[in-house]
Parts: C-alpha cells; sequence; structure tokens
C-alpha cells in the first residue's frame, strides 16, 4: 500500500487551477484551467491516474522552500554524487502584477533543474491520464517536446532534453552539472485550440522569472501584518490567494478532493467549491493578512452567485462552483482507488441543496466587513442582502443540516440560531446603507427572541456550556464562535464555562479540539479539526487569556508542514494531517487567532 503522507505534500496555482506535488519531486495532481477541472494527473488517489516525476535515478536526500514570498516551490535534492534544485511554479500571466496576479494565466506548468554541485543523473517520467485516469493518451514527439491528445485537452510538453516515449508516457534520462540546467514546461489547451508552441529553455526560464516577481508585487502591495507568527500570517495569506479563481474571485475550500478525514475511511469529500459561510472566516483574514480588493471580488462572488432565487422563498445555498454554478451533483469514480485505499473517491458535493440556516449570517457578516463597499451596492445586491435578513428573520425557528452537515437528520442547531442573530445584528447596522430603515423594528425584535432563545435552549446545566443543539447536552466547537462574532462577552461565566468544557471534554491526547464526538450519520472516525483548535485560541485571546491562547495557538501550528501549509485535521494517534489539501479553513483560523492574540497582546 502506498504510505505518502499528506503532509509531504505542497501546493502550485496559477488562481485559476491547482497542481500537487510530492516531496520526491512528483506533480502527483493537476486541474486546469479550473480547480474543479478533470485531473490530468491523479496519482494522489489512485497509482494508474498518472503522475509526472523529476528525480534523481540514484537514492536522495530532500529539502523544500517556497521561494520568498511567492507561491513558487524550490526541492532540493542531495545524492552521493551532487546535489540539484528542482524549482517548480504554475505560470502567471505575463507581467500580472499585484492584485491583477493570475487574470492572463496561460495554464502552464513550468518546471526547471538547476545543479548546485557535482554531477547528478536524472530520470523524468510524465505520465497525463486525462479525466481523473481514464484517457490513456496518444503521444507524438516533436522537435524539443510532444503533443499529448486525448480527452477534453491537448497537452504541449516543452522540453530541453531529448525524450522517448513508453506506452503513452514520455521519458527522459539526463545528467545535470554544477551550475547547468535543464527545463521544461506542460501547456494546456482545449480539444478547440491547436497544440501550443513548445517553449524554448530560455523562455521557460524567462516565464518562471516573472512569475515569482508577481507573487512577490502581489505579497509586496497586500501584506503589511506585523504581529507574532508574521511568516506563518503572510504565507497563509498567500495560500488563501492561490485557492482563488481570479475570474470571479471565489475561493476554493481546498485544492483536492476525497483525501479522507481517517485513512481507509469513506468521509472523502470533494471540496474544489465555494461555501458561503467561508466569505465571513476568509474576509477576516483577508483584511490581516492581505488587502481589501480580494475580500470585496470574494464577496461580490458570492451576492452574485447567491441571489438568484432568494425572492421566490427558496434557500439560500450554502455552496457554489467557481464560476458560479448551483448544481454540484455528487458522484463516485469507482475505478479510483483512493488515497491509501480510501474510498470512495468523489466528484461534486452532494451538501449543495442541504438546508443550512447559518449561510445568511455569514453572508450579511461578510457585507459589514465592507462598509465602503456596501455604500456603493446596486440596487439589485441591497435588495439581496435585505431578503437575506429577512429570511433568517421569518426562518431561525426551523431545523436545518447545521455547519458540519451531518447525515444524522435536521437539528435545532445552537450555531444555526446564532448566525440568524448575527445575520439580524449585520443588518441593523447596514440598515441606512441598504436603505432599509423600515426593516429595523422587526429585526431587532427577532434578534432578542433568537438570543432569548439561545440563552434559554442552548445552555446546558448538566453539560455546563453551551451546546451543539437546543435541548441537548452534546458539546460541539462550533459554539466558539458565540465571543468571536460578538453575540456574548467572551469573560462571560457561562462562555468561560464552555471553554472550559470543550478544553476538558472535546481535545485529543494533543490538545487539539474536535468538532464534536457524537454519531452523525456517517461511518468511522474523524481527527481533531484545526480549524476549532485555532477558533479556540481565538476566543481565549477575547477573554484576555493572551498566554493560554498562545499555547494553543502554538500546539495547532506545529502541524504546519515544511512548506507551511496545513490539512483540515490530524489524526490523534499518529499526528499525521488528514483531509483535504490544503485547507482554506485552516489557513483562515491561523490567521485570526494570530490577529485576536497580537490585538489581546497590544
Amino acid at each position: 500500500m502506498d504510505t505518502r503522507a499528506i503532509g509531504d505534500l505542497a501546493l502550485l496555482s496559477d488562481c485559476h487551477g491547482a497542481a500537487i506535488v510530492d516531496r520526491a519531486g512528483s506533480i502527483v495532481w493537476l486541474c486546469l484551467p479550473r480547480f474543479d477541472s478533470p485531473a490530468v494527473f491523479g496519482r494522489l488517489l489512485d497509482p494508474a491516474a498518472g503522475e509526472w516525476s523529476i528525480t534523481p535515478s540514484d537514492e536522495f536526500e530532500v529539502t523544500r522552500r517556497y521561494l520568498d514570498a511567492t507561491m513558487v516551490l524550490e526541492t532540493t535534492f542531495r545524492t552521493a554524487t551532487g546535489s540539484v534544485v528542482l524549482t517548480d511554479a504554475l505560470a502567471l500571466g505575463d507581467g500580472d502584477r499585484g492584485h491583477d496576479i493570475g487574470s492572463g494565466s496561460p495554464h502552464v506548468v513550468l518546471r526547471q533543474v538547476r545543479g548546485l554541485s557535482g554531477s547528478v543523473t536524472m530520470l523524468m517520467r510524465c505520465a497525463p491520464r486525462p479525466e481523473y485516469g481514464l484517457v490513456r493518451p496518444l503521444v507524438a514527439l516533436v522537435e524539443h517536446g510532444a503533443n499529448v491528445m486525448g480527452g477534453p485537452d491537448v497537452l504541449t510538453l516543452s522540453a530541453s532534453v531529448p525524450l522517448g516515449v513508453e506506452r503513452s508516457t514520455v521519458t527522459a534520462a539526463f545528467t545535470i552539472d554544477a551550475g547547468s540546467s535543464t527545463s521544461f514546461a506542460l501547456h494546456r489547451r482545449s480539444r478547440s485550440q491547436s497544440p501550443a508552441s513548445v517553449m524554448s529553455s530560455g523562455e521557460i526560464s524567462r516565464r518562471l522569472d516573472d512569475t515569482i516577481e508577481g507573487w512577490r508585487s502581489w505579497s509586496g502591495d497586500h501584506q503589511s501584518y506585523q504581529g507574532p507568527w508574521r511568516d506563518l500570517v503572510h504565507h497563509s495569506g498567500r495560500v488563501l490567494q492561490a485557492l482563488t479563481y481570479q475570474p470571479t474571485g471565489a475561493i476554493v475550500a481546498a485544492a483536492t478532493t476525497s483525501l479522507p478525514e481517517a485513512i481507509g475511511g469513506n468521509r472523502n469529500w470533494d471540496y474544489r467549491y465555494t461555501w458561503v459561510r467561508d466569505a465571513s472566516f476568509t474576509l477576516d483574514a483577508l483584511w490581516v493578512a492581505a488587502c481589501p480588493h480580494e475580500a470585496n471580488g470574494f464577496f461580490s462572488f458570492i451576492s452574485r452567485s447567491a441571489a438568484a432565487g432568494l425572492d421566490d422563498g427558496s434557500d439560500l445555498q450554502i455552496m457554489f462552483g467557481v464560476g458560479g454554478e448551483h448544481d454540484l451533483a455528487e458522484r463516485e469514480l469507482a475505478h479510483l482507488a483512493g488515497w491509501r485505499d480510501s474510498r470512495p473517491v468523489r466528484v461534486g458535493n452532494g451538501a449543495w441543496n442541504q438546508k443550512q440556516l447559518d449561510v445568511y449570517g455569514e453572508l450579511l457578516a461578510a457585507a459589514a466587513r465592507l462598509p465602503h463597499v456596501i455604500d456603493r451596492l446596486d440596487e439589485p445586491t441591497r435588495h439581496f442582502l435585505v431578503c437575506c435578513a429577512d429570511a433568517a428573520a421569518a426562518r431561525w425557528t426551523e431545523t436545518d443540516q447545521g455547519i458540519w452537515e451531518v447525515r444524522t437528520g435536521p437539528a435545532h442547531f445552537t450555531y444555526s440560531k446564532l448566525m440568524c442573530w448575527v445575520a439580524l445584528d449585520r443588518a441593523i447596522s447596514m440598515a441606512a446603507a441598504l436603505r432599509a430603515e423600515s426593516h429595523v423594528a422587526r429585526w431587532e425584535l427577532v434578534r432578542s427572541e433568537i438570543a432569548e432563545a439561545i440563552e434559554r435552549d442552548g445552555w446546558s446545566d448538566r453539560a455546563g456550556a453551551y451546546t451543539q443543539s437546543f435541548g441537548s447536552h452534546v458539546l460541539d466547537a462550533s459554539v466558539l464562535m458565540m465571543p468571536i462574532v460578538g453575540f456574548i462577552d467572551p469573560r462571560h461565566p457561562r462562555m468561560l464555562a464552555t471553554l472550559e468544557a470543550i478544553e476538558r471534554s472535546l481535545t485529543d491526547v494533543r490538545g487539539l479540539v474536535y468538532r464534536y464526538l457524537e454519531p452523525d450519520g456517517l461511518e468511522g472516525d474523524e481527527g481533531s479539526f484545526l480549524l476549532c483548535t485555532f477558533w479556540l485560541a481565538q476566543a481565549r485571546a477575547l477573554a484576555g487569556e493572551v498566554e493560554h491562547a498562545t499555547e494553543i495557538f502554538e500546539r495547532a501550528v506545529r502541524y504546519v508542514n515544511d512548506v507551511g501549509l496545513l490539512a483540515e485535521e490530524v489524526d490523534a494517534r499518529t499526528g499525521e494531517l488528514l483531509g483535504n489539501f490544503p485547507q482554506a479553513f485552516s489557513h483562515i483560523g491561523l490567521v485570526n487567532a494570530a490577529w485576536a492574540i497580537s490585538q489581546a497582546r497590544g
């Protein structure tokens, strides 16, 4: 069985699609031109689904890093005979700078091998298997490269070394001496376009330099946070930018599908979509780690995508495709073995049509983060936001599936009621800008009713804490959001008791926080949740417990991998990262908790 770890992965992005690279220098996942496009390399989920490896022929040791202030990856191989560095990137548009990075992305993978010392024999193996490994393409060698045809794409491989072909796989063996270099590129075009021209080694080097400068211009223009853990916060900001689909401003939850929440389990979901609830949390993070431009783009995307259908009384949809698509029907890819035999592999996400009442609050909280944008909203968007507040006021008493999308059936989840309270609270604060002053009296009345219900029914004397749902005694980390959204004083005795209960009964042996520990209608277990751990750190900071908050934060960031990336969860037994990768929520939690601790120290 493959024993490669999720923590051994790294991300490349052109702000349209993504590649995942493992520690051995192999691209094991590539989705272009969009994050949710069918994978061209799918080795991540099945050994037969294709990869592109560039690796020494002999045994080697590896170190990796992202070039400073970029998402350009360097992998350094050291062998008995010498050392080389492999530089990998997804090309940004020629001359893309600042907030425009990704606007002209050509959908090209750039790879360059440079000799550092001695002499190293390298092996290159490029095995495209489009449509998640279903297609074994035709390969035609051309001067300085190869054209790969099959499925919906035409791929052009450029190389500065001689190539061979073995059963739909392009191969090469070459030697790199100190001071020399070899370059490769893989250019994706749709079948309706002719194959791309082969790129020269000089052109590949120039595009690589331009991509490095593009990322550095974004970082220099956008990142001003100077508090504790500055490098982690800035890098997390770049990760969030790398998970952004530039044409619309959507941010995907992660770059992968079906990396499991437990090895061998079936909690394997497609996260290459954008959730409305991410809007509020992402905007908080982008205000700290970046600048308002990206926040504006994300809010604009959500408001445009979510507006359709709300007027006729439909539920507000909870998630969308990166282009604003509504139908995200889920299906299984039975031909794929799954990561370390974790089946099934899924594409699409069946949660898209669940009812989750919290989204009204998250969307209005996102809008409230942008007062200068709200003042300039067009009338349809104002109307949409007023409809969201009215829907929260009318529907907060209903049951739903909740933030964690449980499969045990609808319930009166405390978090959902909390976020309906947030929807009305933020709408009241924005009433003048929304031209909705006539709604305020009604909104204020319902806001008070929700607060009373949460205090009456969301608190359990037996648990000594706010709980997962009304009338239950089950602990749930989502109630950590209560002080974060301003519902309750962080130092209120009930909130402090809740924090104590969660730390005592909802953490693993490593001190990381689970979402909950009760059955949820799904088979198998899951790891502790990094976002929830950062929420706990943030809540402790808001309560003025700075040293305790710092301890919790530093517990969580121990699981940042060697190139600064986090997955969704941590295996309590082994400490392995679990779940889709890299996970936007985990990086959002890191940024927001660091900011809260910084503010508390200040």
